[in-house]
């Protein structure tokens, strides 16, 4: 139990309904629709499309998605894949040839084509019980009424508004400048395409108009983009991967995502007895970084479109983690991995919903870089995002840049289940994080005995690229006890990542956490 001398929250608990999510107005969308006789895939939903208006520089129409999701009435978990495939024209070959050694960030030529809106409609159709009208209601009432800027997204609106294209300043900013705090943001371009799929389902978004609109400011970016890619966009429903620990079993998507990651992660940490090492321990930090070294490494070696990607079975072999295991040394850190050439950021929304029939969301969205590619569509202002830059233009690679190929994907929802039954829907965005926040948020948990809002609150660590991130809820002492031991300890810019969790207790309550790094909450009735 926390200390109510000490500032945070305590954990949410609720009877029939729960939403937690990293924006107030989203979680509050979300249980209104609960109370309306929405399902969990409905509020998920409705609540999702309107974060690309309460957090625009994060997510939105022109992004992608990943979502599992435990229907009422079972145990089971399914997963929908709504991430985009590089244009047919596109070529690796080609951006070599202008000297480039790694997908731009910017532009047209990361822009893959806008998966979400293809499977919203999908899992709408398939699993929600109110119309697709319904759903996107509260989001074209926002997206034309306008919505209070938050806190921690007018943070990020400051520091990624210079990606801003052209045509997505006179989008996104207000009177030239990003959006300040408590400033009512409107998106009316987007009212008018949600309005346009409520009539028109998913052709509303991938032809006619708004596909126009979409292509034509590509093209005009030097993108080879054409509407046969746009009306061609599927997402599909695929098969969880899964693992054990600790009595516990992990569900995540299967690549393109890159949910096995936390998963060799955590086979590597089983072989290490972390609670004798303290919750803010320097050794469980260092412990955790030399896991994430090498998983990561393996994962820039194996993850790519599912098409491609062949060695997953020894990623996730125990054989594997018992020698990626026995390379940690205590008193000394392991060089870092050589960079990966996709370009990994830290910009996403999270959401998960569980209703009054028990079933249970899982559902990640994003544009990838703060306001994606930069783009916005001229007409509609739809933020394209640059997903592309997830693939490598090294050649022969698993995750090669070709026509119709899935990057590697950086967003990954999780789901829990123990003894067989589901036990708790969670995520923990963060860009390349989100594996270690995984992995960070299941230890906090079931090695150190946390409740769901203290796991999240916690404070965290991350081996990212050359440094080692601490973030300022770790004491001096063991800054300096892992700067001795050769990490390049420094203090991130931003919190590393946000997450949020439901529990789906044993006696049928439901025991919530929302992240305080957000502006979001947990809410239930």
């Amino acid at each position: 139990m926390r200390d109510f001398h000490q500032p945070g929250r305590s954990m949410v608990i609720a009877t029939n309904g729960m939403c937690a999510t990293s924006h107030p107005i989203a979680a509050q969308t979300a249980v209104s629709t609960l109370q309306a006789g929405g399902n969990a895939m409905d509020a998920a939903l409705s609540a999702a499309v309107l974060l690309g208006i309460a957090e625009p520089q994060m997510t939105g129409i022109g992004g992608d998605c990943f979502v599992l999701f435990k229907p009422s009435g079972s145990e089971d978990v399914l997963a929908l894949n709504g991430s985009g495939r590089a244009p047919a024209g596109t070529s690796a070959a080609a951006l070599r040839e202008r000297g480039l050694s790694t997908v731009p960030t910017e532009g047209a030529d990361p822009v893959t084509i806008p998966t979400a809106m293809d499977a919203f409609c999908r899992l709408n159709a398939d699993w929600g019980r109110m119309t697709l009208g319904d759903v996107l209601a509260p989001a074209i009432r926002y997206a034309d009424e306008g919505i209070p800027i938050a806190p921690r997204v007018a943070f990020d609106l400051a520091k990624d508004a210079p990606r801003l294209s052209e045509s997505g300043r006179r989008h996104y900013l207000i009177n030239g400048e990003p959006p300040r705090a408590g400033q009512i943001f409107r998106a009316p371009g987007q009212a008018e395409v949600l309005r346009k799929v409520t009539q028109q389902g998913r052709d509303g978004f991938y032809t006619g108009e708004v596909a126009e609109d979409m292509v034509n400011t590509l093209r005009a970016a030097g993108g080879c983009h054409t509407l046969d890619d746009f009306a061609n966009a599927e997402a599909n429903y695929t098969t969880p991967i899964s693992s054990a620990y600790q009595g516990i079993e992990l569900l995540e998507h299967p690549p393109n995502g890159h949910g096995a990651t936390a998963m060799l992660m955590l086979n590597i940490l089983s072989k290490f007895d972390l609670p004798s090492m303290g919750l803010l321990s320097a050794d469980r930090a260092h412990v955790e970084a030399e896991a994430a070294k090498l998983a990561y490494d393996t994962r820039n070696r194996v993850i790519a479109d599912p098409d491609h990607c062949a060695r997953l079975d020894h990623m996730l072999s125990m054989e594997t983690a018992d020698k990626l295991g026995a390379l940690i040394q205590m008193d000394q850190a392991l060089p870092m991995p050589a960079p990966s050439a996709e370009a990994i950021h830290k910009d996403t929304i999270y959401i998960t919903v569980v209703d009054k029939d028990r079933m249970a969301v899982s559902l990640i969205y994003s544009i990838f870089h703060g306001f994606g590619s930069g783009l916005a569509s001229d007409k509609f202002g739809i933020l394209l995002q640059n997903r592309g830059a997830g693939f490598t233009l090294e050649e022969g690679h698993p995750n090669e840049l070709a026509p119709g190929k899935r990057p590697l994907h950086t967003i990954i929802p999780g789901m829990l289940r123990r003894n067989g039954k589901v036990l708790m829907p969670f995520g923990v965005m963060g860009g390349a994080y989100q594996p270690n926040g995984h992995t960070r948020l299941i230890t906090n948990l079931h090695d150190f005995g946390l409740d769901v809002q203290e796991a999240l609150d916690a404070p965290r660590s991350f081996a990212d690229g050359q440094t080692m991130q601490i973030e300022r809820g770790y004491s001096e002492e063991v800054r300096a006890d892992l700067a001795q031991r050769g990490h390049n300890v420094v203090v991130p810019e931003t919190p590393l990542g946000g997450g949020q969790a439901i529990i789906l207790r044993e006696d049928g309550l439901l025991e919530a956490g929302s992240d305080p790094r957000k502006d979001g909450c947990a809410l239930g009735y």
